[in-house]
């Protein structure tokens, strides 16, 4: 097994020597552009992570992992075009350095890009790679649905809220696993089992997301905070807010999140404020928690060696203590 850092950098390295510049260059150009602007790597890291796991070599499954990021990376490229997103990892999206045509279609030549990369694999792992995409790209198409649909709903339950993260995040980290598995010609069990442990992480993940943009550190969390309650989104932190309030503290918290201010300082302020004293930010916590700890007791049935184990385990909580 390697260390986290080490399959972060035989995937770049694999990124970088992958040749995606050819004509017409004003297709393939912006799709250079968005897979080199960095980001952590995490779902490609999960894919090689996991192939070594179940004892094949993670090489096997650069091609799969490389799928997955370029899937991811569409993703956000036509989620900054519906957001109206200036910057993406501190650089301009694609559609504000190129134009909006140029984003939708660069972005639709990636998902095409993605599915081919399974075609190095035999006709068995061909087709159970591409079931499995091809679910998950669908769900993710789902779960930014639900997030649309939330911004002009006033009746947004905690169940509906949980469903459309493990949509939109936790399952396309889970498929990243499952990748790894396949690739390794991991038991069926296994293969469910590593994919319920990595939709259980990416629950979390999301989780701890929504609480760090509202009580992170600025100086390391990379993204400015509060933003979630700029623009209004109904997180969990909000959605357990309202469930605990009493109704006045519930009613201004209504107040805010239907405001748009120009200065948004007080705004943040008073919405943690009542995320604190209603008990939600510590709701939030727990939540988390219990999501890492679901994951976790996926790894006790996995047919796989206490030190892979203790591995992903540690991978975990790393995650869920990290402040950025």
């Amino acid at each position: 097994m390697l260390s986290i850092e080490k399959y972060q950098e035989e995937f770049v390295t694999f990124l970088k020597d992958y040749s995606f510049v050819k004509e017409p260059k004003g297709l393939y150009q912006p799709i250079e552009y968005i897979l080199n602007l960095g980001g952590k790597r995490l779902r490609p890291v999960l894919t090689l992570m996991t192939a070594n796991i179940f004892s094949s070599d993670y090489k096997n499954a650069l091609n799969a992992a490389l799928s997955i990021e370029v899937f991811h990376n569409f993703s956000l490229v036509h989620d900054d075009i519906m957001d109206d997103a200036p910057l993406r990892r501190g650089e301009e999206t694609v559609h504000e350095k190129w134009d909006t045509n140029t984003g939708i279609l660069s972005g639709d030549a990636m998902l095409i890009m993605a599915y081919q990369l399974f075609e190095t694999y035999d006709p068995e792992v061909f087709l159970a790679l591409a079931k499995l995409f091809s679910k998950t790209a669908l769900e993710v198409c789902e779960g930014q649905q639900y997030d649309i649909d939330f911004e002009t709903r006033n009746d947004v339950t905690i169940a509906e809220y949980l469903k459309m993260i493990e949509y939109k995040t936790a399952v396309l980290v889970g498929a990243a696993m499952k990748m790894g598995a396949i690739v390794a010609h991991a038991s069926e069990e296994d293969q469910t089992g590593i994919y319920d442990f990595g939709r259980y992480l990416g629950i979390a993940f999301q989780l701890q997301d929504d609480y760090l943009d509202a009580f992170g550190d600025p100086k390391t969390f990379g993204k400015q905070v509060g933003g979630d309650i700029i623009e209004n989104k109904k997180t969990y932190l909000y959605l357990k807010a309202l469930e605990f309030s009493a109704a006045s503290e519930k009613e201004e918290l209504q107040k805010l999140f239907a405001s748009t201010v120009e200065d948004s300082t007080t705004k943040i302020e008073r919405a943690k404020t009542i995320f604190q004293t209603s008990g939600s930010a510590e709701a939030t916590k727990k939540a988390i928690l219990e999501y890492t700890n679901k994951a976790f007791e996926v790894l006790d049935a996995l047919n796989i060696l206490e030190d892979k184990k203790a591995l992903l385990k540690a991978f975990g909580n790393n995650l869920m203590n990290r402040t950025v």
